[in-house]
């Protein structure tokens, strides 16, 4: 029951959903202790009330924050506190009444001041929010930006303001209860005071040399560094905060690049999301920033997905536009018809070529080019299980999606039947369990089948522990989790040393990552996930969320995979390992290969799950494993040739581009002075510019034939 409040509330957990309530029946109680009236009674129930939106205010939860759309807010609540407590004052009759009328010209006087208060602060905020936020920029000598203001004036300011009047009801209250009214105006005179006070210290950082330059003169900065380093690849991102993997995943591609590269985001929730890089980041939201920003030097340009802010690049004529994706599987968004627009759609293999043939939704042949995968580099292949260690199968279902479709996810329908016969296979196996990031958040069905499969997991791997069969290496394993401790407490160290910037002004004065400092942490996350599955039992089942260990280092510990149609499969056949997906809308063995390619060197499990025998006979038998030739051709024909390795392929579609582009950029230069010359010399000019042909009458723009 506890746990249906908590998913129906929307908190994290009993104790939030505990002050949640106290919260609720707190302000009932202070106008039953007011009318009654008893002062000790208010003083326990406004302490409750404190307490509890205190802690619901620093985890962040839903439900405190929605109390605002039902007018409710955190304003609010202080005013009927004190509102209740004025009530109190009146009903108790003491002797005199200057303490009532002074907790009332109190309160009227600390609610004047959050107006300038607040108004300070939203505008020191938006005074420093810049019109262009970057990483790797060396904006420092460039314009002066001075630091943000100390984090305990801006942070849940609203809440530290509010809070302040605790000084005037405890003084009340202590008044109301000693018969005695020094008690109280000492609370009163503290409240208004350091309102004043707080209001006071904020003046300075809406004005003078504790503000950020106008953006004109951020806008000239950035253009002025542009100009000085002179990009030529652009990696273009827009998205949710959700959809930052999308742009994660070809970070240490554009590292690897050979031209100048550079990223553009479009969303302060991006920046903020993205994770560390040493190439250059712009974060641009206007539109017309961006389409005022010196990019002449750019010649390709990298699109990750689809979305509507892309046309704010897509008009710039003097660079190739590309569509590279983030991901690559059977699904309708791979072959998404708004791909007309770029100049080249980049494919890891021939599928995704045959993919938009077979769609028919206008993207030509010839744009279409074969670069393979670069981020699947780390996922090694298959290796031979070491005598004595059980093998590993993984468990990766994709989430539910929006559209409710049951062939979406395995993990509703199929889920607790794969992990059951996996978990009681013989001889045995180990189960890891990763479900994708998202599952539950749509289907309650999905939500409580994950629950179970966490359970069922959980409960074999308890059982495992006290099977007498299974025998760890305690040493080893305390020694790892030593490594591990080290590991971490030097990660946290330097990323204490990287700092937290202040905000986004800070953050892009600062935001410069130390190349040194960079290739340390990813020596160390190297060495984190190494002795991270060393730090317990081979055989152990696990479940495993959050972003680390990785998906591709789940991959590499695993002999064999069960999942769904999504980018997951086709990843992981780079592999070459055995892997089963499920047909979970039971379309049927032929028609599910039919439709789907990453799945025709697969395993197909129906809903029970009868099948996954074949799949844990490939695992304990290479030598018998039926499906090896076929996962070896699929490989190519997904991905491309292992040789040349996919980032050199990479690179060099973006030269053949950059190429392209200078051609073409070339060949408008000339236009002009087309008309002056004679036919012959228009004819040499155009056969020296490849993909350029020569105007005919009428014409008044740019062709590329190519």
């Amino acid at each position: 029951m506890i746990s249906t409040a908590i998913r129906v509330a929307r908190v994290g957990s009993a104790a939030e959903l505990a002050a949640a309530l106290l919260v609720m029946l707190g302000f009932p109680g202070l106008m039953l202790a007011a009318l009654v009236p008893n002062v000790y009674a208010f003083a326990a129930a406004a302490a409750v009330t404190y307490l509890a939106d205190h802690y619901l205010h620093r985890k962040g939860s839903y439900l405190i924050n929605r109390l605002s759309k039902v007018r409710a807010g955190l304003s609010i609540r202080f005013l009927i506190r004190q509102l209740l407590l004025v009530f109190l004052l009146a009903r108790l009759a003491l002797p005199g009444s200057l303490l009532l009328y002074g907790a009332i010209a109190c309160f009227i006087s600390f609610y004047g001041l959050q107006a300038p208060h607040g108004a300070l602060v939203t505008l020191i905020r938006n005074r420093r929010r810049m019109p262009v936020a970057t990483r790797n920029v060396d904006l420092r000598s460039r314009i002066r930006i001075p630091d943000a203001p100390p984090r305990g004036l801006l942070h849940r300011s609203a809440e530290k303001m509010l809070h302040l009047d605790l000084f005037a009801v405890a003084g009340i209250l202590l008044a109301a209860a000693l018969g005695s009214s020094a008690a109280g105006f000492t609370g009163i005179g503290l409240t208004v005071g350091l309102g004043c006070l707080y209001v006071a210290v904020l003046v300075p950082y809406v004005r003078g040399r504790k503000t950020p330059p106008k953006a004109d003169d951020v806008l000239a900065a950035v253009d002025d560094w542009l100009a000085a380093y002179k990009p030529e690849t652009v990696l273009y991102f827009s998205g949710s905060k959700d959809s930052a993997y999308q742009v994660n995943m070809w970070l240490e591609t554009m590292e690897q690049l050979h031209s100048r590269p550079l990223i553009i985001l479009r969303e302060r929730v991006i920046l903020s999301s993205l994770a560390p890089t040493t190439v250059p980041v712009v974060c641009v939201p206007g539109g017309v920033h961006l389409m005022n920003m010196d990019l002449s030097t750019v010649r390709v340009a990298l699109y990750a997905a689809n979305v509507g802010k892309n046309i704010h690049l897509l008009r710039v004529p003097t660079m190739k536009h590309v569509f590279i994706g983030h991901g690559d599987s059977d699904k309708l968004a791979s072959v998404n018809p708004y791909s007309k627009v770029y100049d080249e759609v980049w494919t890891a293999g021939r599928a995704g070529r045959d993919r938009y043939a077979i769609a028919d939704v206008g993207v030509r042949d010839e744009d279409i080019v074969e670069v393979g995968r670069p981020q699947l580099a780390p996922i090694r292949g298959r290796r031979d299980v070491p005598d004595g260690r059980v093998p590993t199968v993984l468990y990766a279902p994709t989430w539910e999606g929006w559209d409710g479709n049951p062939g979406n996810t395995s993990i509703v329908l199929a889920g607790e039947n794969i992990v059951k016969r996996l978990v009681t296979a013989d001889p045995p196996v180990r189960v890891l369990y990763k479900p994708h990031p998202f599952t539950g958040t749509v289907s309650a069905e999905a939500a409580a089948a994950h629950r179970r499969i966490t359970a069922l997991v959980e409960q074999a791997a308890a059982e495992r522990a006290a099977d007498p069969r299974f025998t760890a290496d305690t040493a080893a394993e305390e020694e790892a989790r030593a490594e591990l401790a080290r590991v971490e407490a030097r990660l946290a160290e330097l990323a204490g040393t990287g700092g937290d910037k202040g905000d986004e002004a800070e953050a892009t004065r600062d935001g410069i990552v130390d190349v040194a400092e960079h290739a340390e942490i990813a020596r160390l996350r190297a060495e984190w996930n190494d002795a991270y599955w060393r730090s317990f039992p081979a055989y152990e089942h696990r479940v495993i969320t959050g972003a680390e260990p990785r998906l591709y280092d789940c991959f590499n510990v695993s002999e064999a995979m069960v999942s769904d149609i999504s980018s997951v499969v086709s990843d992981f056949i780079a592999s070459g390992k055995p892997y089963a997906v499920t047909d979970s809308a039971e379309l049927g063995v032929e028609e599910f290969k039919r439709q789907n390619t990453a799945v025709r060197a697969a395993v197909i499990l129906s809903n029970g799950a009868e099948e996954l025998g074949g799949l844990l006979d490939a695992v304990r038998d290479p030598a018998g494993d039926r499906l090896a030739e076929a996962r070896v051709e699929l490989k190519e024909y997904l991905l491309g040739p292992d040789e040349p390795p996919s980032i050199d392929r990479f690179d060099a579609a973006v030269a053949d581009l950059a190429l392209k582009a200078g051609a073409r950029n070339l060949g408008q230069e000339s236009r002009p002075a087309a008309a002056s010359i004679d036919p012959a010399e228009a004819a040499e000019l155009t056969n020296a510019v490849p993909g350029q042909r020569t105007a005919t009458a009428g014409e008044t723009d740019g062709v590329n034939a190519g």
